[in-house]
């Protein structure tokens, strides 16, 4: 999307956390705009959750500027704002259309509005037959269905999710990428915190990575692969693959190779190479680096195991 001479709805700049002794972010600045699906990536520990909560201001900043709409957050502002922790937090003896109508009511729905609204959004996630069922008594993942639910359901201008789809299965964490999607469509703007890159490619506009308290990447996702990535070529043809300067082989067996460009190369020079060579080639396609390939280039392996 295009984002430059709109005003952030979130504005981080040169934001530093101590804790004690302990400094866990330094330096970091970046900007969600309106509209767009902005996510916030790192390996456990690297202070995405300290973030957030210290932009809605549960810590206090030790240095930098953190602004929502263009001040610093503050729960009497008449900003609407939905924010989904990754520690839950539900009245688990009451039933489930209780507690979603109670939260409605705290966010200015009529008890009316905030009943049909639960009722249907029960529904859409295929738990309605579990509206007059006590909370501990829901699976983990129909509590957080529930959780998201009383997060989005006043509309929010700014949606704040810390891994949202923590503990769900395939299906529905694919149910919830729906949600986000149409939230984006309304025209809500989604800063999301997640580990997994597939949500990541598919619904984010633009994304920022945090290693060890820094910013180590900020763009767009085509932008980071441009820094930090490389493509590989996938190349199916007759005889052998021979070696070049413009490219390592990964792999060649049987009429299939996959080339990996040498810096300085482009992907049109080392198809023409090929040709010239007498290389006989009946398919090529280039294939840009994913963001788990980057994620693990940036991180290291281990710690990209742990993050999972």
């Amino acid at each position: 999307m295009e984002s430059r001479g709109l005003e952030p709805v979130v504005h981080i700049e040169d934001f530093g956390m101590s804790f004690g002794s302990t400094r866990v972010i330094e330096g970091l600045s970046f900007d969600v705009y309106p509209g767009e699906t902005f996510g916030f990536l790192g390996s456990n520990g690297s202070g995405k959750t300290t973030t957030i909560r210290a932009l809605l201001g549960i810590y206090q900043a030790t240095a930098g500027i953190l602004h929502v709409g263009g001040q610093p957050f503050s729960p009497d502002r008449n900003i609407s704002l939905g924010y989904l922790p990754e520690e839950r937090g539900l009245y688990k003896k009451e039933t489930v259309i209780d507690v979603m109508v109670y939260f409605g009511r705290l966010k200015g729905l009529s008890r009316e509005r905030a009943n049909n609204w639960s009722i249907s959004y029960l529904a859409r996630v295929g738990i309605a037959s579990k509206a007059k069922v006590r909370l501990d008594k829901l699976s983990s993942g129909e509590q957080q269905k529930v959780q998201l639910g009383i997060t989005i359901m006043n509309d929010p201008v700014l949606l704040i999710l810390d891994e949202p789809t923590k503990g769900f299965d395939p299906v529905n964490r694919r149910l919830l990428m729906e949600i986000i999607e149409e939230q984006r469509v309304a025209g809500t703007t989604v800063l999301m915190v997640t580990h997994q890159m597939e949500e990541v490619e598919r619904l984010c506009d633009r994304v920022v990575l945090l290693k060890h308290g820094k910013a180590r990447a900020y763009g767009t996702i085509s932008e980071i692969q441009g820094e930090f990535g490389s493509s590989s070529i996938f190349v199916e043809h007759a005889g052998e693959m021979p070696n070049s300067a413009r490219y390592n082989i990964q792999f060649s067996s049987q009429g299939r190779s996959k080339l990996l460009a040498k810096s300085g190369n482009s992907v049109g020079s080392i198809l023409k190479e090929l040709v010239e060579r007498g290389v006989e080639v009946s398919s090529f396609a280039e294939k840009k680096s994913s963001l788990d390939e980057i994620f693990i280039q940036i991180y290291g392996e281990e710690q990209a195991r742990e993050a999972g």
